[in-house]
């Protein structure tokens, strides 16, 4: 049986604040609202921390065996070995810990809808959104036909790491929907999508050679590095244009003090020559984005 510290690299724990980060910029943004007879509430905050940390886990679990059984993971990648592949944790036992993962996520999931909603038509909206969620988080890698393996990671994360989960958290505590809202949204997905792309911009030899057809792999290694300047600076515009609209005070403005960070992260990337150079790059990026999500949200708290 493996032990503890096998399932801690399996869990990839580095991953989890870019998971909550959509989850405090939503309740962010819901914690100022005059507009709303639903207020912020600390019991939806943390369920929701709660879902998207089992959600994510999930998503790592799911990707560590799905890789392992297409053949991806193998003697030639970039980033650290995993637990599948090592032989560290057996497939079989990988399995099970998918189904108890889930299993949480979805009660966890159940419970944050019902105690922010009660029973109604939005109920079953959100249900459906999680199951898709657990789907989403699943499917990736693992599977017949992976939508990871089609190309189609960014657009998931783009809509779960962005959209849903900036809007729905919002929702959440608040009941509305405000199309503000779809800025910061789309910003923070953006630069989480940014993410996935220096992973597989990193892993973009071994990818094309193991038939993982992501993205980074359609555009080359090139392009790629073009459209992850895109995703960075579209992903900041994102975050200046809504401050600027929705501005009260200056400290909504502190997210602009990480941006030399994302700046000295793109300009990396931008100029890289070898993909394996940009393994570093992820955890800098990871790191950006939750500080930026930390920034806004505690920007907005201020100047509420």
């Amino acid at each position: 049986m493996a032990d503890l510290k096998h399932w801690l690299h399996a869990f990839r724990l580095r991953t989890l604040p870019l998971a909550l980060s959509s989850i405090l910029v939503g309740s962010a943004l819901a914690y100022p609202n005059p507009h709303s007879s639903h207020p912020f509430r600390w019991d939806i905050l943390g369920l929701a921390m709660l879902t998207a940390i089992l959600l994510q886990l999930l998503s790592n679990l799911a990707n560590d065996l799905g890789d392992h059984e297409h053949g991806t993971d193998n003697e030639l990648r970039v980033g650290p070995q995993r637990a599948v592949q090592s032989g560290a944790i057996p497939a079989a036992t990988m399995k099970r810990a998918m189904l108890i993962t889930g299993a949480f996520a979805f009660a966890s999931g159940i419970a944050l809808i019902v105690l922010a909603l009660g029973l109604s038509i939005a109920t079953f909206i959100f249900l459906l959104l999680g199951l898709l969620a657990i789907g989403a988080a699943v499917k990736y890698t693992f599977g017949r036909n992976p939508y990871g393996y089609a190309g189609l990671g960014d657009v998931s994360v783009l809509l779960f790491f962005g959209i849903v989960g900036v809007c729905g958290s919002y929702y959440l505590h608040t009941r509305s929907l405000d199309p503000m809202v779809l800025l910061p949204a789309c910003g923070f997905g953006l630069l989480s999508t940014g993410v996935l792309n220096v992973n597989n911009l990193r892993d973009i030899k071994n990818d094309q050679a193991s038939g993982k057809i992501t993205l980074a792999v359609r555009l080359g290694f090139d392009a790629a590095k073009g459209y992850h300047g895109i995703l960075i600076v579209s992903g900041l515009l994102c975050l200046i244009l809504f401050t600027a609209l929705r501005f009260r005070a200056m400290p909504q403005w502190a997210f602009l003090l990480v941006a030399p960070l994302l700046a000295s992260h793109m300009r990396t990337v931008l100029r890289a020559y070898d993909p394996a150079s940009l393994d570093p790059q992820l955890k800098k990026l990871a790191i950006g984005t939750f500080l930026s999500a930390i920034a806004f949200s505690t920007g907005l708290l201020l100047a509420a």
